[in-house]
């Protein structure tokens, strides 16, 4: 994060605008609408747009050239003239005085920048790029207006009379939070959307008063993270992941999708990587029960599919004994997202109409799979966690009937700007997966679909240097 994004209270506060032309002008109305006495060093006249603004009596010209002591008694200050040396110079007097300053539209001499605003008031959502793309935040500020009405100003003012009395109702935050979470998701919303804000007001109060302060059993969300892109993650996996108290998560979740669960929850990491269990899955299982038994809403995020070998259906049935609630989100499995950004469809009428997936787990330095099913023709076979076991894998499907000149493909961390595809055959992929020191999480797949990868790939992943997923166990396990 480059910048942290923060609201000031200038309600009353002295502010100062060097500059009297349109630009000074727009940063003053803004000061303005949040409540500032505005200050206006121009030595010539105003702008049209700026005199508009001397109707009110928070603005204040003052007809002279900038100098320092200008800056007595302000909490901001801006400069929006077109003066490089000017600006600099108010710039630096501005920082000798440790003030907050913003030079418009040069974020290198700024100790603050403008983000781009959508005033719902109460309700204030604000946008930036940081200063490197300022028409990117105006277009994400204009996608951001059609999704917002502006009644949330009024549900927000609703939910600001109710304050007090939930705090009384509910004691502790985690009380309060659920109660709100439950109020702002029910009709309550669309009352006030529509305009029925007094009866919106009595629900709020019938919610309240049949609402219990004893901390009752939690739930369980049961959630598929997908193969590592956060673009890939349902509508649902989002909602809920805002919501939960606590995230239980495994190796598999990329950390920019674990940094999309409510920043304040608690996270519990029970990662597994290949021989290694951190936490044994029983041990898991338990977790979660003891987590929702005190109350909590628990993510069990989990990469992947949560079905797809993911061992959902052992947490389940564990929550089920335990009269634990659940849901279960299921996501886009990773044989359906890395072959895609791949090019590689996984059935094809020219090459295969059947699909099959299976895991790749060494046993006792061998894979218990059946070779026999695996190796028939006009089929897709995709292993996950094969990457240990690709040598026995490819001499395997050969013996069992597969011609070594079968394709076959690697891809290591698919969908992901880390994402590496090395296509072969079975006779050559294990010496040029090791050629390209490929690492975990990986996906193999088998079969003629493999040959249509050079014509259909179209995901070219260009990754920064410092794009890698960090986990407490350096990477994460192989898929």
């Amino acid at each position: 994060m480059d910048y942290l994004p923060i609201f000031l209270d200038l309600k009353g506060k002295n502010c100062l605008v060097v500059g009297g032309g349109d630009v000074g002008a727009r940063k003053a109305t803004l000061l303005l609408n949040a409540g500032a006495w505005v200050t206006v060093v121009e030595p010539g006249e105003l702008s049209g747009a700026f005199a508009a603004l001397t109707t009110t009596d928070r603005v204040i010209q003052r007809r002279e050239a900038f100098n320092a002591e200008a800056l007595a008694g302000a909490e901001l200050v801006f400069a929006a003239t077109e003066d490089d040396a000017l600006n600099r110079a108010v710039y630096e007097a501005a920082r000798a005085r440790h003030l907050p300053v913003n030079v418009v539209d040069k974020p290198e001499v700024c100790s603050f920048i403008m983000p781009s605003i959508i005033d719902r008031s109460p309700v204030v959502v604000a946008v930036s790029s940081g200063g490197e793309a300022p028409v990117l935040s105006r277009l994400l500020r204009a996608r951001l207006e059609t999704l917002i009405p502006a009644a949330y100003g009024r549900l927000a003012a609703l939910a600001g009379k109710f304050k007090t009395a939930v705090r009384k109702h509910f004691p502790t935050t985690e009380g309060r939070r659920k109660f709100w979470e439950h109020a702002l998701l029910s009709p309550v919303a669309e009352m006030v959307f529509s305009g029925r804000e007094q009866e919106a007001e009595h629900t709020l109060e019938q919610m309240l008063r049949a609402s219990s302060t004893e901390t009752g059993v939690g739930e369980v969300y049961l959630v598929g993270a997908g193969p590592g892109n956060p673009d890939l993650l349902t509508f649902r996996a989002l909602r809920l992941m805002q919501q939960a108290d606590v995230v239980v998560y495994d190796r598999l979740v990329s950390p920019p999708i674990l940094d999309m669960c409510r920043r304040d929850a608690d996270r519990f990491y029970v990662g597994k990587e290949r021989d290694n269990h951190a936490v044994p899955q029983d041990e898991i299982n338990m977790v979660l029960v003891r987590l929702a038994k005190e109350g909590k809403r628990v993510l069990r995020l989990k990469g992947g599919d949560p079905f797809i070998f993911g061992r959902g259906g052992e947490e389940i049935e564990t929550l089920r004994e335990h009269g634990v609630p659940f849901q279960v989100v299921p996501a886009v499995t990773a044989a359906a997202g890395v072959a895609s950004y791949a090019g590689i469809p996984l059935t094809h009428r020219d090459h295969a109409q059947a699909l099959i997936l299976v895991t790749g787990h060494l046993k006792d330095g061998t894979m218990d799979l059946d070779w026999d099913m695996l190796c028939r023709p006009r089929q897709t076979i995709v292993i996950y966690m094969g990457l240990k076991g690709l040598v026995q894998l490819c001499a395997q499907m050969k013996q069992h009937g597969l011609p070594g000149s079968t394709p076959a493909a690697i891809v290591q961390q698919g969908t992901t700007l880390n994402q590496k595809t090395v296509t072969g055959t079975l006779d050559t992929l294990p010496a040029l997966a090791a050629q390209a020191e490929l690492k975990p999480p990986t996906l193999i797949i088998v079969g003629s679909v493999v040959s249509l990868h050079e014509k259909l790939n179209w995901f070219h992943p260009e990754p920064a240097e410092d794009d890698h997923w960090h986990t407490p166990l350096d990477r994460p396990a192989s898929m």
